[in-house]
């Protein structure tokens, strides 16, 4: 045999070798990979088999009886039923707001309805008290007594003088004028007159302004037209003279 024939066959020998040798391995390490997932999959199951076992196990020691049942749909309407108490007492509460609210509002609709009404009868009392101001004091003289002369003549048809006439005129310009404060006064309707007090923007209307020595600055000096509550309300402000402030 040669010398290359004898190289060649130890090559082949080597390959067969080597073939054999990575065939072997592969095949361990396929062998070791099946056992660990036969390991794994056996240790999961046993895992599992276990759970199970206690989750039985524990199933098996709360045993439930009729009594637990009932205690536990007793816990539940309790809650039910104090979820319901809650609710209707935010119910009652919403629903007495409610009452009050609508008692207060039904009140102050009383109360204010003749606002605008009573505004507008102001005009014909201040008129009504224009026309008394109007007639001097000293004009309105009771009715005289008859004289002998005229008592002599009873026949005659006695004629009233103009002083009479207008004495009877002013009495009647009067009752009319303090029935109709008072029939105001019966819905609270008050009038007011703010002389010598304190100017209050929000009860006064100022009309001029008159430095007067030895008043107060600020004060109301003269009210030419009195003013009106309705209630707490100012129904129409006073119109006033205001002291001026000279410093």
């Amino acid at each position: 045999m040669s010398r290359v024939q004898a190289t060649q066959l130890f090559r082949s020998c080597s390959s067969s070798f080597s073939s054999r040798h990575l065939a072997r391995s592969s095949f361990n390490a396929a062998n070791r990979r099946v056992a660990g997932a036969r390991l794994y999959s056996a240790e999961s199951t046993k895992g599992a088999e276990q759970k199970k076992t206690e989750e039985q196990e524990e199933k098996d020691e709360v045993t439930v009886t009729p009594e637990h049942e009932l205690l536990q749909k007793l816990k539940k309407k309790e809650e039910e039923a104090q979820d319901l108490v809650s609710r209707l007492r935010y119910l009652q509460a919403d629903f007495l707001n409610l009452q009050r609210n609508s008692a207060r509002e039904k009140e102050q609709t009383r109360d204010f309805a003749i606002t605008k009404f009573a505004g507008d009868l102001l005009e014909t009392v201040d008129v009504l008290a224009i026309a008394l101001k109007s007639v001097p004091q000293p004009m309105l003289k009771p009715a005289s007594s008859e004289s002998p002369s005229s008592s002599s003549q009873s026949s005659a048809p006695s004629e009233k003088s103009a002083e009479a006439y207008l004495t009877e005129l002013h009495t009647g310009v009067e009752m009319t004028h303090r029935l109709l404060l008072q029939t105001l006064f019966k819905y609270h309707v008050k009038p007011f007159d703010p002389t010598g007090e304190k100017f209050d923007p929000n009860r006064h209307e100022a009309l001029y302004q008159a430095p007067v020595p030895g008043k107060e600055p600020g004060t109301v000096l003269e009210c030419q037209k009195i003013g009106y509550t309705i209630k707490d309300r100012i129904l129409r402000a006073a119109q006033v003279g205001v002291v001026q402030d000279t410093s």
